[in-house]
């Protein structure tokens, strides 16, 4: 297992590269859980079972982000006791987490198979797709306490500088979920059942493989048995920056829900199309998301260690990267979305609205790399209710009315639903701006240090 990563000195671009690539793939291979389960049930079902892996994923992705927001914590405080070079808190931190995240797990795991039919009932499932996507939701809270584990063993590792370790994790279980699917829902003919079964069964082994490979190799910095306490201050500290990021997280991905329960109710065909538009984009925006979690864990180190220019600096090294990246997804998205749509459904109503709702999202691909940047910066320096009610203002107050606005106007296209999106990062970014103005981060640290030395 590869040691901690110094962030705090030498270049910056490249250590942020291969830092953010493997958030990035992990990422990517995560979300094609629910990417070959649609393309699986698309090739071997119909509309309703794409309608129902595409409602119930979404949920799911929804509970992954909070398990992913409140494991950010560790990341951020790991980081910060690796830049001041406290590697005995660190420790602390490790075994805090340990428990916390345990106990958030089991409690997950029992809300979300009480609320399963409820939670399909608000999303507005379509009729034909309520019992499938009922039981797709049933079937994968089943497994929130093994995400929850997966979540927080990358979370330690990314602290300490090593994002190898989660690719590899993720990679296993995409692997065994793939083989799953083609087993289940491909021999099996289980459907939307059978894609569910495939992915908790692949979250299970990897985090079997992520324990043995922890008991082999160790951390690198001094950890046993004795750690694993709950440390009032590590906890708070974990809680402090990980739940305005979770909160983040689960209100964003609440928003799509509720874009895509206001979609549902246009019909079966709308239902399934936004589905697969919802799948590709977000395959394809999970760079911006990686370059936001790997800029956190950066300027956590920097900030640990003074260094705030230099994480300024690592702030537009990333939007100058993800923006060239989303200037390439916008012309393929705009011009080509018909033909990705293509490789998730095989009946051209979908395909072709789905094309139409992917435009949307091309305008919206150079502006969330942007924001996302300030996200990570502002995350990284312990700003994490300013994200928190950043992402609840673009939300509730622009996304979603937004969406439901164009829903009621006559010839309503997908296109039209889906430009609330772009509109929300818009104004995002013009916050994030006098915000990063007028926050004065780093300044009144080094100010004060002066003012102490004198």
């Amino acid at each position: 297992m590869e040691s901690t990563s110094n962030f705090t000195q030498g270049k910056i671009l490249s250590p942020l590269l291969r830092f953010s690539l493997p958030i990035y793939f992990a990422m990517l291979l995560q979300a094609l859980y629910g990417a070959v389960d649609l393309a699986v049930v698309g090739h071997y079902g119909d509309k309703s079972g794409v309608s129902a892996v595409s409602t119930g994923s979404l949920v799911m992705v929804t509970i992954t982000g909070l398990i992913t927001g409140l494991t950010m914590g560790t990341t951020i405080l790991l980081a910060q006791k690796i830049g001041e070079k406290n590697e005995k808190h660190a420790g602390d931190a490790v075994g805090s987490s340990i428990l916390l995240y345990g106990i958030v797990g089991v409690l997950l795991t029992l809300v979300m198979i009480i609320v399963a039919r409820p939670v399909t009932a608000l999303m507005q499932a379509p009729p034909e797709a309520f019992e499938q996507t009922y039981r797709y939701i049933l079937i994968c809270s089943a497994g929130c306490i093994i995400i929850t584990a997966y979540n927080a063993v990358s979370a330690v590792f990314r602290g300490i500088g090593n994002s190898r370790a989660p690719l590899l994790f993720v990679a296993i279980a995409c692997g065994v979920n793939i083989l799953g699917d083609l087993l289940f829902v491909g021999v099996f003919r289980l459907g939307a059942d059978g894609a569910a079964y495939a992915t908790l069964i692949a979250q299970l082994i990897s985090v079997v493989f992520s324990v043995w490979l922890i008991r082999k190799k160790g951390f690198p910095f001094s950890f046993s048995r004795g750690n694993i306490r709950f440390n009032k201050a590590e906890v708070m500290s974990i809680l402090k920056f990980g739940t305005p990021i979770a909160a983040q997280e689960v209100l964003t991905n609440i928003s799509f829900m509720a874009i895509i329960s206001i979609i549902n109710s246009l019909g079966i065909v709308a239902s399934a199309a936004a589905g697969v538009g919802e799948k590709i984009c977000y395959m394809v925006m999970l760079l911006p998301f990686a370059f936001s979690s790997s800029l956190a864990a950066f300027v956590a180190q920097n900030a640990g260690a003074g260094e705030h220019a230099r994480a300024k600096k690592a702030m537009l090294y990333g939007m100058a990267a993800t923006v060239s990246v989303g200037l390439i997804v916008f012309f393929i998205f705009f011009f080509l979305g018909s033909i990705l749509a293509g490789l998730f459904s095989k009946e051209s109503a979908v395909i072709a609205a789905a094309g139409n709702y992917l435009r949307s999202y091309a305008l919206d691909s150079p502006m969330v790399a942007i924001h996302m940047c300030f996200v990570g910066y502002f995350n990284g320096n312990g700003k994490t209710l300013f994200t928190m009610l950043l992402g609840i203002f673009c939300a509730f107050f622009i996304r979603i009315p937004f969406a439901y606005f164009m829903s009621t106007l006559p010839g309503v296209t997908l296109f039209k639903v889906g430009l609330g999106t772009p509109l929300a990062s818009f104004i995002a970014i013009i916050i994030c701006l006098v915000y990063y103005k007028i926050a004065k981060i780093g300044r009144l640290t080094t100010e004060a240090i002066q003012l102490n030395a004198c």
